[in-house]
């Protein structure tokens, strides 16, 4: 068809040029032909394009003569571009097809760079990225395995390389040569390169997920802590710490019940606090043998121990953990200023023994935790000193008290009517003697009465006999600034708290009185069921300072000593305001009975 037309262009050509110039027509079909179509149709085509301009145009024309060597140079000339052609056209092709063969395999690497290096979980993964590879590179199948598999008939294997260790990439064994070529020399390079980048990512996200395990165990403990050393700052009672302590610890090892035991007799202990879920039996204060379970362990050794399972164990706390239900246990020991204190122990009732390590985990806690306890001990027995040490001085107000009322006081009543018997046996006449014995005697009465006044400032015996109302109306009644007060209770309290309530109404109307030149007073009493609390306001300067004076640091020690607080608002020129807080019902181990 090229030399078809070229002959028909030609002869309107031939009238304006020559005829050899006519030659370059049909050297355009020879090298469209050897472009398109190979060098062997671009050598037919030549020979025919030769033959064609040869019969038409050149003389004579219609018929063939290559008698004349330009003939047969002008035949070799359009083979020879021909094949220059042709080799050039079927070089880019082939540069074309491995160009656009390597973009394939470059957009098919980034894509499983996408799908491997995303992924936790190669293995996962993996069927995915052989689909793509299969079709990527117009394969039957492809399957990539982190398993080393050896080739057979049916399948190539083409070894991977992660790291140390080995996959491979099976594909049909029938593939063409450059096809397992182009595998071998682009695919598996890059697969190895993924495949030990996605290995890497793995550990390191198995590192990432550790180190943030460990965060948040390490935080959870730290959080822990820190709730438990709030309750020993805020001076609450040890049983709410270590109440606090019990289910803690139960939270952090998600544990189905925790217990605190503090060693008391040989063998035994209590139960100090504890933490269960529902259906555990509660042994809160309860004394047990220490007999068949780790807390024996940590008694004989003073170290961290575990039981992984109950069934088989003989001793009372091994039988008590099969009732209740429970199969494993770890415990720790709680050293309180280098003495074994007691310890914690946490149970399980899932048939699996306890978490790996948990003995130590549990440690690691109860180690910081047996600072909390010795504080919170020393705590309660400061407190309890400080109750005793108050109450003790009461005791000797009140026998100060009793000693002058049933001593002094009344040797002078007798001293007194003696004076009176002989100022009335004294004859008419000596009138001096007799006023000298009626003033001894008067002077005696006034003693007496000073007294009396310093004998219940000691101790009022109103206070033991009528109880707080009563003692408040004595107290404002004697004040000489006007009381307002409002007793919202009038049933006994314990004594000690009565006592206490007294003193502080009594200190802090003193102090209104002698220092706030205050000219009215308010004093409210309000008890309910736990708690009094009383409440003094004047109008004085103000300026008070707990500070400062011995009065209400005496107040404030005698309200702490029984578990209150006391609260004091006193600005400059604007009265003061004592607010305090008193267990109305006394706690024994703080402040003991009277003497």
């Amino acid at each position: 068809m090229f030399v078809i037309a070229e002959t028909l262009i030609v002869y309107p050509l031939g009238r304006v040029a020559r005829a050899d110039e006519l030659a370059v027509v049909y050297m355009i079909g020879v090298l469209a032909v050897s472009m398109v179509w190979g060098f062997r149709l671009a050598v037919v085509t030549s020979v025919a394009s030769a033959l064609a301009f040869n019969f038409f145009h050149v003389s004579p024309v219609g018929e063939f003569s290559f008698a004349a060597s330009l003939d047969w140079f002008e035949l070799a000339v359009f083979v020879a571009v021909a094949l220059l052609v042709s080799s050039m056209a079927r070089l880019a092709r082939s540069r074309a097809v491995e160009s656009l063969q390597r973009r394939r395999v470059a957009d098919l690497i980034a894509g499983l760079a996408h799908l491997m290096l995303v992924s936790n979980d190669l293995s996962s993964v993996l069927p995915e990225a052989s689909r793509r590879l299969a079709q990527a590179l117009d394969l039957p199948y492809a399957e990539i395995t982190l398993e080393s598999v050896a080739g057979d008939e049916r399948r190539a294997a083409l070894p991977l390389q992660r790291r140390l260790e080995l996959g491979t990439l099976l594909v049909p064994a029938d593939l063409p040569e450059p096809t397992l070529r182009c595998l071998r020399d682009n695919v598996v390079p890059a697969l190895d390169a993924l495949l030990s980048a996605a290995h890497d990512g793995e550990l390191m996200d198995i590192s990432l997920r550790r180190s943030r395990d460990e965060l948040r165990v390490l935080a959870e403990e730290q959080a822990a802590l820190r709730r438990v050393a709030t309750l020993v700052a805020r001076g609450v009672a040890p049983s709410v710490v270590f109440a606090a302590v019990a289910m803690e610890t139960a939270r952090l090892l998600d544990a189905d019940a925790s217990r605190l035991l503090r060693y008391e007799a040989p063998g035994t202990v209590t139960v100090t606090a504890e933490f269960s879920k529902p259906g555990v039996e509660t042994l809160l204060g309860k004394r047990l043998a220490i007999a068949g379970g780790a807390t024996e362990m940590v008694y004989r050794s003073s170290r961290p121990a575990r039981v992984d399972s109950y069934q088989g164990r003989v001793g009372p706390l091994a039988r008590l953990a099969r009732e209740e239900g429970l199969h494993s246990s770890v415990a720790a020991p709680i050293l309180v200023e280098g003495r074994l204190w007691g310890t914690m122990v946490v149970l399980w009732a899932r048939p699996e023994a306890a978490p790996a390590g948990a003995e130590y985990r549990l440690a690691e806690f109860t180690e910081l935790l047996a600072t909390a306890v010795g504080n919170a001990e020393g705590r309660a027995e400061l407190n309890a000193s400080r109750a005793r040490i108050v109450v003790a001085a009461d005791n000797a107000r009140r026998r100060i008290e009793r000693d002058l009322h049933d001593g002094v006081q009344q040797r002078l009543v007798a001293v007194g009517l003696d004076l009176r018997a002989a100022e009335a046996m004294v004859p008419d006449g000596l009138n001096e003697l007799k006023a000298h014995l009626s003033g001894t005697a008067d002077g005696l009465t006034g003693v007496f009465k000073d007294l009396q006044e310093i004998s219940r400032g000691i101790h009022p015996a109103i206070l033991a006999q009528g109880g707080l109302g009563p003692a408040l109306k004595t107290l404002a009644l004697r004040c000489p600034v006007p009381v307002e007060l409002n007793l919202g209770t009038q049933r006994r309290l314990p004594e000690g708290v009565e006592v206490a309530a007294y003193y502080i109404v009594s200190e802090a109307l003193t102090n209104a009185t002698k220092h706030a030149h205050a000219s009215a007073i308010v004093v409210d009493v309000e008890a309910g069921r736990q708690v009094i609390v009383l409440s003094i306001r004047d109008n004085g300067i103000g300026g008070a300072d707990l500070r400062l004076g011995s009065g209400l640091v005496g107040l404030t020690d005698r309200v702490e000593a029984l578990g209150g607080q006391l609260h004091i608002a006193s600005p400059v020129g604007g009265g003061t305001s004592l607010r305090v807080e008193l267990p109305s019902v006394e706690d024994p181990a703080r402040l003991p009975e009277p003497g």
